[in-house]
């Protein structure tokens, strides 16, 4: 091949190549699809005295800790707030469901129960309130972000959060419980929370037990003004 052909293929072989580039094309898409997920939880409920299911009730729910997982539903009262609300004859509907065993709460399962519980139960939906230990303190926290247009007030107990998202609560009343001595989930991360509340502007409660460890529950659940708190409290309704 003298210089001349070989000219003539390369310009041939430049040809072609522009001729393939210039047929390429490059398209965007976007994609949306629905899916269905089932979930569920076991929960009992608990009612005050003199129950009528005419009239509308105050509702706290009650998350349990990691040691009262499983399939045996007494196990939801072992701690919390049953005993004193019994005792001081509060007119509140409580509802504590049950995870699994090895599980921990599901956002999804959680706002799905809530969804039932009001559509189920004679509630004052102004004043539905949400409770938690340990385990059920970050579930307590999760929860309340992912529901904020539900609940009067929280209270979270030894807990975390995500301090990134305390301004989803916007001025929800919460009150922080926890042991300075914790070492199962160290008192910080009720600090950080309750800071990032703060510099978001709720003016949250913070209540540290300086001599307690992890179980910062019972002084807290035994405290008779918790309750007048939580009762204290009522969502501005749309």
């Amino acid at each position: 091949m003298n210089s001349f052909q070989l000219i003539q293929a390369l310009s041939v072989a430049i040809l072609l190549c522009c001729a393939l580039e210039a047929r390429s094309e490059q398209t965007d898409g976007e994609f949306q699809t629905t899916i269905t997920k089932q979930v569920g939880l076991r929960y009992r409920t608990v009612t005050p005295a003199n129950y009528d299911s005419q009239k509308e009730y105050p509702l706290l729910i009650f998350l349990h800790g990691r040691g009262e997982q499983g399939e045996n539903l007494d196990r939801v009262q072992i701690h919390g707030p049953f005993k004193k609300v019994a005792e001081l004859e509060l007119p509140m509907i409580i509802v504590a469901p049950q995870t699994p065993k090895d599980e921990w709460w599901q956002e999804d399962s959680l706002s799905a129960l809530v969804d039932h519980l009001l559509e189920t139960l004679p509630v004052d939906k102004s004043r539905v309130d949400l409770t938690g230990l340990s385990m059920g303190g970050q579930g307590t926290w999760r929860l309340a972000m992912r529901r904020p247009e539900v609940f009067a007030a929280i209270a979270p107990i030894c807990g975390y959060g995500r301090p990134a998202h305390a301004e989803s609560l916007g001025d929800m009343p919460v009150w922080i419980f926890h042991g300075g001595k914790d070492t199962t989930i160290y008192y910080k991360e009720s600090i950080e929370m309750a800071n990032a509340l703060y510099k978001a502007g709720n003016n949250a409660r913070l209540t540290i037990y300086p001599k307690a460890g992890h179980n910062s529950w019972t002084e807290t659940y035994n405290n008779p003004e918790l309750y007048k708190w939580l009762l204290s409290h009522r969502k501005e309704m749309p």
